[in-house]
């Protein structure tokens, strides 16, 4: 089954998948914000009494599912086109080695 065939048969997923994207940024940035969430391990860190070291350790641009440069609520869309991007190639790569046996 090629790519193609693949995204067409998954096409409603797919469709799925993008929406929930694009509204992610409803619940991770403006509803968050709204009730003040945080992250359960940071306040967990913060109860134990360990230090930021964020900043200190960052490995990735996309910190916080942000992007430099972006508005927060842009970056949250941007940062999870490329997580499915990243995991649709991953499955598709895995599939076309396990067809290969």
């Amino acid at each position: 089954m090629s790519v193609r065939q693949l995204l067409e048969r998954h096409r409603g997923a797919l469709l799925l998948t993008l929406a929930l994207v694009v509204v992610s940024p409803v619940f991770g940035v403006y509803l968050a914000g709204l009730v003040g969430y945080h992250e359960p391990l940071d306040l967990a860190a913060e109860a134990l009494g360990l230090r930021e070291t964020t900043e200190e350790v960052n490995w990735t641009p996309f910190l916080d599912y942000t992007v430099p440069g972006l508005p927060d609520w842009l970056g949250y869309i941007v940062s999870g086109f490329i997580g499915v991007g990243v995991v649709l190639a991953l499955g598709l790569l895995l599939l076309r080695l396990l067809r290969r046996e």
